[in-house]
C-alpha cells in the first residue's frame, strides 16, 4: 500500500528564538569586521559592526520621530544599501515595513499604503522610467494616514535621521516591549479578487525561513551572496539579506534593477560564493556576449526560485557558472516564503523535475481539494503547509485569513502537486488560474477589473499562455462596444499608465464571445488552447501552472 503524501522536516539544528534586531546584534558581536554589506553602483562597503552601528542610527531617529512599535512604515525603492538600513531599524524598534513593489504605478501605491495605514514612506525619488515623487505627491490627498515621505536622495529628513546618534538606552526600552510574535513585515501579493492582500509576517517567520534556506546551503561568514533578485519580495529580503546576516555572509547588491551585465561584474570583482535568481535572470548572464570576460570560478552555490528551470540551462549554471550546490526553492510570500528547497547534493534531475523536499521544522501534505484528506504518493492534489513559516493572516482580512490557513494551521497554496517515494515535491498545476511571469505572481482577475474600467471594452478575459523567456505571458480577450476603435496598442497603453509592467498583456485578442460551459463559466483552458493556435505558440508544457 502506498504511503500518504505528508512530509515533516526534521531540523538538525533548532529555531531561533530572538528577534531580527537581535540577531543582527549577535552577528555584529561574533564578526565585526567582516564584510556585511557592499552595494557596488554606489561605492558602498560596511563591515558587521559599522552595519549594526548604521542601524541603530536610523533606529533611534525613527524612535525620536515618533515611530512606535506596530506603526507602518512603507519602503518604496529599487536594491540599495538604504533599504536594507530601513529593513533593519524598523525590525529593532518594531515598526513594521510596508513593501512597495517598485513597479508599481499609482493605483497600487495608493491601495497598499492606504490598506496598511502607512504612517511614513520611505521613497526613492525615481527610478528607470518612474518618477516616485511625482506619484507620491498624485496620491497624498489620498492617504489620511500618511503623515511624512522621506526621499533618500537629496533630502535632508533621510541625512538626518540616518545620522542621529545612538541611543543605547532608547534602544534597549524600545526592545524590551518586542516579541519574535510580533508583525514585523506586509507585503501585498496580488489576490483572485483583484485587490491584493497584505501577507503579515512575524521576526519568527522571516528570520528563521532566511536563516533555515541559508542552513541548507551550508552558509557561513566566509560566504558572499550577490543578489540581483528584488529585496521587496521574500526572494531579496529574506532568501538574501536575513539569509546572510543569521550567519554573518556578505550581502552584495550589484545594481539598483537587474542588469546581467552588473550581476557578472559584481561576482567577479566580489569573489561571490553564492548567486541568485530566477532563470531568466540566469538565461540573461548566460547569454550576455562578455559572459566568457568574467571569472565566476568563486561561485559554489545560488538559489534559483520564481518559475521551474529548464534542463539545458541548469546544466549551463552548473558548469559554465560553477554552481555545482545550486538549489531549487519553492513556496509562497504567506508561507516567509520557502517550504520546500533541494539540497545541495541532489542529483540533477531532481533540480529541474521537482521543487525538493519539505524544509527544517515545516510539514507539507498533498490533499485531495475538496475534502483535505490526503492522498498517495504520486497522487495529485493540492500542496499545504504548516509550520514556522506561516504567516500571521492578511492585513485586516480575517475572512480571507480563514479562506488561506485553516483551523488546523495548514497554509492552502492553491498549488496542484505530487510527492515520491523520497518525499520529493513536484509542482503540476494551479487551482486557481494564476500566471507566473517570470517569476511574478499575476491574478487575471487584477487586470480583468481594471480593463472593465476602460469605456470601450464590455467584457474582458485574461490567461496565462506559454513563453519561452518568461516561462508565461498574459492574453487578454477582450469584447468591445459596437463601433469602438480601439487597438491592442491601445489596450496595453492603458494598463501600462495603471499596473506595473509585468502585468500588461503582452497579447490582446478582440472577439465576440467567450467559449463558455452550458451553465454560463468561462471556460479559461480553452481559451488558453485556442490562443496558443491562434498565436502559434510554442506548445511547451509550463509547469508551476
Amino acid at each position: 500500500m502506498s504511503a500518504p503524501s505528508y512530509a515533516h522536516g526534521v531540523g538538525d539544528v533548532a529555531l531561533i528564538g530572538e528577534t531580527i534586531g537581535e540577531n543582527l546584534a549577535h552577528t555584529a558581536a561574533r564578526v565585526p569586521e567582516r564584510d556585511a554589506l557592499v552595494s557596488c553602483e554606489q561605492g558602498i562597503r560596511w563591515t558587521y559592526a559599522q552595519l549594526d552601528a548604521a542601524v541603530d542610527r536610523l533606529a533611534t531617529g525613527l524612535l525620536r520621530s515618533g515611530v512606535a512599535k506596530g506603526d507602518r512604515v512603507g519602503l518604496w525603492s529599487p536594491n540599495r544599501a538604504e533599504w536594507t538600513l530601513v529593513q533593519y531599524a524598523t525590525a529593532r524598534i518594531g515598526a513594521v515595513l510596508v513593501n512597495v513593489n517598485p513597479a508599481y504605478r499609482t493605483h497600487e501605491l495608493s491601495y497598499a499604503l492606504r490598506h496598511s495605514g502607512t504612517k511614513l514612506l520611505f521613497s526613492a525619488r525615481a527610478f528607470k522610467t518612474s518618477d516616485y515623487a511625482a506619484m507620491v505627491a498624485q496620491v497624498g490627498d489620498e492617504l489620511q494616514e500618511l503623515e511624512r515621505v522621506v526621499f533618500f536622495d537629496d533630502d535632508p529628513a533621510w541625512d538626518e535621521l540616518a545620522a542621529t546618534p545612538a541611543d543605547a538606552a532608547a534602544l534597549a526600552e524600545r526592545a524590551a516591549t518586542l516579541s519574535f510574535d510580533d508583525p514585523i513585515d506586509i507585503q501585498y501579493t496580488s489576490g483572485t479578487t483583484g485587490a491584493p492582500k497584505g501577507a503579515t509576517l512575524s521576526h519568527h517567520n522571516l528570520l528563521n525561513n532566511g536563516f533555515l534556506v541559508g542552513e541548507l546551503i551550508h552558509y557561513s561568514e566566509h560566504d558572499r551572496i550577490c543578489l540581483p533578485v528584488p529585496f521587496y519580495h521574500c526572494f531579496g529580503m529574506v532568501m538574501g539579506n536575513l539569509a546572510a546576516t543569521s550567519h554573518g555572509a556578505c550581502m552584495v547588491i550589484p545594481s539598483a534593477g537587474f542588469d546581467p551585465l552588473a550581476t557578472l561584474r559584481a561576482v567577479a570583482q566580489e569573489r561571490c560564493t553564492s548567486l541568485y535568481g530566477v532563470p531568466t535572470m540566469f538565461i540573461a548572464e548566460l547569454e550576455h556576449p562578455s559572459f566568457a570576460e568574467h571569472d565566476l570560478s568563486s561561485l559554489r552555490t545560488g538559489i534559483m526560485a520564481g518559475s521551474p528551470c529548464p534542463i539545458e540551462v541548469m546544466k549551463q549554471v552548473i558548469d559554465k557558472m560553477h554552481m555545482r550546490e545550486v538549489s531549487i526553492c519553492y513556496g509562497m510570500t504567506e508561507t516567509s516564503p520557502v517550504s520546500t528547497q533541494t539540497r545541495t547534493d541532489d542529483p540533477l534531475e531532481l533540480r529541474v523535475g521537482s521543487v525538493g523536499r519539505v524544509g527544517p521544522h515545516v510539514e507539507v501534505k498533498v490533499v485531495e481539494p475538496d475534502t483535505g484528506m490526503i492522498v498517495k504518493r504520486g497522487e495529485t492534489g493540492e500542496l499545504r503547509t504548516r509550520g514556522y513559516s506561516v504567516m500571521l493572516g492578511y492585513w485586516g482580512e480575517l475572512e480571507k485569513t480563514a479562506e488561506a490557513i485553516d483551523a488546523a494551521g495548514w497554509m492552502h497554496t492553491g498549488d496542484l502537486a505530487t510527492m515520491d517515494d523520497a518525499g520529493y515535491v513536484a509542482i503540476v498545476g494551479r487551482i486557481k488560474d494564476m500566471v507566473i511571469r517570470g517569476g511574478e505572481n499575476v491574478y487575471p482577475r487584477e487586470l480583468e477589473e481594471l480593463l472593465h474600467l476602460h469605456d470601450d471594452v464590455v467584457d474582458v478575459q485574461v490567461v496565462g499562455v506559454p513563453d519561452a523567456k518568461y516561462g508565461e505571458e498574459l492574453c487578454a480577450w477582450v469584447r468591445l462596444r459596437d463601433g469602438a476603435a480601439v487597438g491592442e496598442d491601445d489596450v496595453r497603453a492603458f494598463c501600462r499608465e495603471r499596473v506595473a509592467h509585468f502585468k500588461v498583456p503582452r497579447h490582446v485578442l478582440f472577439v465576440d464571445e467567450f467559449p463558455m460551459t452550458v451553465t454560463g463559466k468561462v471556460q479559461k483552458y480553452k481559451m488558453r488552447e485556442a490562443t496558443i493556435e491562434r498565436l502559434g505558440l510554442d506548445t511547451m508544457e509550463v509547469e508551476g501552472r
